[in-house]
C-alpha cells in the first residue's frame, strides 16, 4: 500500500491524480489517499472526502472552511484550515509521498515542509524550483526526500534518463506546443482576449498555467526547473516548438544519439509514473494511434514575439533572486490580465519593469524569497495603475 497526500486535489492536476489512484487500485497497485487539500471548492472537496475517505482535509479559504465543517459528511474526516493545516499534514508520519499540485508561489512552503519531514514529492508545482531551486537543492542533499516531476516534459526526461549516466548527456530538449498564438504576429497579440488565451490547442489545464503556456513563460519556468531537477546547466537545455504535443521531451547524448518519450497529451501518464516510480503499472489511459500521425514538426521559438521566454532566459543568466521576481511579477500580471485590467502584451512589459527595478540577492534565504515575492507583486499591481 502506498499512502499519499494530494495538495490541490480539486484542480486539474489534483483531479487527474485521483483518477490515476482509481486506475492503480483497479490494477492491483493499492494507493490510499490519506490527506487532501483545496483552496475553496467545497462541493468537489466534499465529494472527494466521501469517495477517498482521507484522515484529514485542508481548505485554505476561511469562509469555505466553515462551510465544509458544517456539512454532514458520512466519513469522519478531520477538517483543517490554511497554511497551518498544510504544515500539520506535512509533519505526520503515516504517508510517504506528497503530490504537490498547488498553483504558483503557494506551493513553495508545502514543498519545503515535505522535505523537512523526509517525504517524497511528486511535483507539479514548478514555481517551487523556480523561486527556490538553490535552497531546495541544498535541502535535498541533507534529506531522504526525492523529487519526482509530474510535468509531462520533465517526466519525459526522467524516463529517457533511466539507465543513462548523467555525465553522458550533452543536452536536454524541452518541447512546447507553442500555445494558441504561435501563428499570430506580434501586433495581433495586442488584441488577444482572455477567452482566446484560455483556449489551449492541446491541453486542458488551470487558468494560470494556461496563460503561462500562451506567453511561453511556462517553458521558461521549465528550463529553470530542469536545471535543478537534473543538475544540467541552462545553456545545455533547449526549447523546440512542437505543435502536435506528441514528443514530450528529448535527451541528446554525447555520442549524438537522442532518446524521446512519446504519448498523447494526457497528464495521467506522467502522474502515474511519479506514483509508481521506478516501476510501471497497467493503465487504461489513451494510447497513440501511430497510423493517425501524419507529421511531427519542430521549430525554434520566436523570442521577439514571446518576450516572457526571453525574460526567463535572461533570469537564468543573472541567477540569484531574479527568478523570484520573474515568478512573482508574472503571477500578479496574469491575475490582472484575467481580470481584464491589462492587455496580454502588458504581461511581459510589467515583468521586465519589475526585473529592471530589482537589486539582485545572491543565494536568497527563505525569508528573502518571501519578501522579494511580495515586493514583486506589489510593484506590478502599482505599476499597472499607470497603464489603465
Amino acid at each position: 500500500m502506498k499512502n499519499i497526500a494530494v495538495l490541490g486535489s480539486t484542480g486539474s492536476i489534483g483531479r487527474n491524480t485521483l483518477e490515476v489512484v482509481r486506475n492503480l487500485n483497479r490494477n492491483g497497485f493499492p494507493v490510499s489517499v490519506k490527506y487532501i487539500s483545496a483552496n475553496s471548492n467545497v462541493e468537489l472537496l466534499s465529494q472527494q472526502i466521501e469517495e477517498f475517505k482521507p484522515k484529514a482535509a485542508v481548505i485554505f479559504n476561511e469562509t469555505s472552511f466553515e462551510d465544509l465543517k458544517s456539512r454532514s459528511l458520512n466519513h469522519k474526516c478531520e477538517i483543517l484550515c490554511g497554511q497551518a493545516g498544510i504544515n500539520e499534514i506535512a509533519s505526520r508520519d503515516d504517508f510517504e509521498l506528497v503530490v504537490n499540485a498547488l498553483v504558483g508561489f503557494s506551493g513553495l512552503i508545502p514543498t519545503i515542509e515535505a522535505i523537512k519531514h523526509g517525504k517524497d514529492i511528486a511535483l507539479a508545482n514548478k514555481e517551487s524550483l523556480v523561486v527556490a531551486g538553490e535552497l531546495i537543492y541544498s535541502m535535498l542533499r541533507e534529506s531522504k526526500s526525492h523529487l519526482l516531476p509530474i510535468d509531462s516534459e520533465h517526466s519525459a526526461i526522467l524516463q529517457c534518463l533511466q539507465g543513462e549516466p548523467i555525465a553522458e548527456v550533452s543536452r536536454l530538449i524541452l518541447t512546447a506546443s507553442g500555445g494558441p498564438f504561435r501563428e499570430l504576429s506580434k501586433e495581433e497579440m495586442n488584441s488577444v482576449t482572455v477567452a482566446q488565451a484560455l483556449k489551449h490547442p492541446n491541453w486542458v489545464m488551470g487558468n494560470k498555467i494556461t496563460i503561462d503556456s500562451a506567453t511561453l513563460m511556462n517553458k521558461g519556468f521549465e528550463i529553470i526547473e530542469a536545471k535543478w531537477l537534473f543538475n544540467i546547466e541552462a545553456e545545455n537545455i533547449d526549447v523546440l516548438i512542437h505543435p502536435q504535443s506528441i514528443i514530450h521531451s528529448m535527451v541528446e547524448f554525447t555520442d549524438g544519439s537522442v532518446k524521446a518519450q512519446l504519448g498523447v497529451p494526457d497528464m495521467k501518464v506522467p502522474i502515474q509514473y511519479a506514483l509508481t516510480y521506478p516501476g510501471r503499472i497497467k493503465s487504461d489511459f489513451p494510447r497513440i494511434d501511430f497510423k493517425q500521425l501524419k507529421n511531427l514538426t519542430f521549430d525554434e521559438p520566436d523570442l521577439e514575439k514571446f518576450e516572457c521566454l526571453k525574460l526567463a532566459y535572461d533570469v537564468i543568466k543573472s541567477g540569484g533572486s531574479y527568478p523570484i521576481v520573474l515568478n512573482g511579477a508574472n503571477e500578479a500580471a496574469i491575475d490582472l490580465f484575467l481580470k481584464e485590467k491589462i492587455r496580454f502584451t502588458d504581461i511581459p512589459a510589467l515583468i521586465k519593469s519589475a526585473m529592471d527595478k530589482h537589486e539582485n540577492h545572491v543565494s536568497p534565504s527563505l525569508e528573502n524569497i518571501v519578501s522579494i515575492d511580495s515586493w514583486s507583486r506589489k510593484f506590478v499591481y502599482d505599476s499597472a495603475t499607470e497603464l489603465v
